[in-house]
């Protein structure tokens, strides 16, 4: 990625909204008119860069083309950008691979982002606790809805490790973040498990939150 490429990343500072970390124009001091009509079920969400056409070809190299050494550069931009979430998390939980996804591709780019994550905050760091249950279809080119059937319960907190999650307040981390969806199932299991709370920190999130376009 060029010099040039890397100046056109669109980071993103506050002001965003509280809910989904959609970036506003000016501080609205409240959440987005999306978040306060229809909550997640994380309470708070932080992405660490806009997702867009200067930052497409650096996120689907660290995920499809084994660009795993970009994780730590990653893991220090969710640092930055949910530094607040970080300050206030029991531990660092990554969204999930399917077993058969995982051989597939080697290796959990969520995880791999986590990982150092947790290092440098030293936060406890949570890989398996939560699982994906269930095998799912690509989430891409699905709509918002199609999104949200395609992975309900698809996530589970096995009974061993509920103890491990439960009063705790968990920042789960994942790189990209259009609808939510996914992160809403993550959340809906954690809680369901006994976590107090669950914050998202991503590296990109799409402009709007209807946004489909990955």
């Amino acid at each position: 990625m060029s010099a040039e490429a890397w100046s056109k990343v669109v980071f993103l500072d506050a002001p965003v909204c509280d809910g989904c970390g959609i970036p506003f124009e000016y501080d609205l001091g409240a959440r987005c008119a999306g978040c306060q009509a229809r909550p997640f079920a994380f309470a708070r969400a932080r992405a660490a860069c806009l997702y867009d056409e200067h930052s497409r070809d650096l996120i689907l190299q660290f995920k499809h083309a084994d660009r795993t050494e970009l994780a730590g550069l990653f893991a220090a931009w969710i640092g930055r950008s949910a530094a607040d979430l970080v300050a206030d998390a029991d531990a660092i939980v990554p969204v999930p691979l399917h077993p058969l996804r995982l051989l597939k591709r080697r290796y959990n780019q969520a995880a791999e982002i986590a990982r150092p994550l947790a290092k440098r905050s030293g936060l406890e760091y949570l890989p398996d606790v939560l699982v994906r249950a269930r095998a799912t279809s690509s989430q891409g080119g699905k709509s918002g809805s199609g999104r949200r059937r395609n992975v309900a319960g698809a996530f589970d907190v096995p009974a061993a490790a509920a103890k491990r999650v439960k009063g705790r307040r968990v920042l789960l981390i994942d790189d990209v973040m259009t609808t939510g969806a996914t992160a809403e199932a993550c959340a809906r299991a954690l809680l369901k498990a006994g976590a107090r709370a669950v914050d998202l920190g991503v590296v990109s999130r799409v402009r709007e939150r209807g946004d489909v376009s990955i």
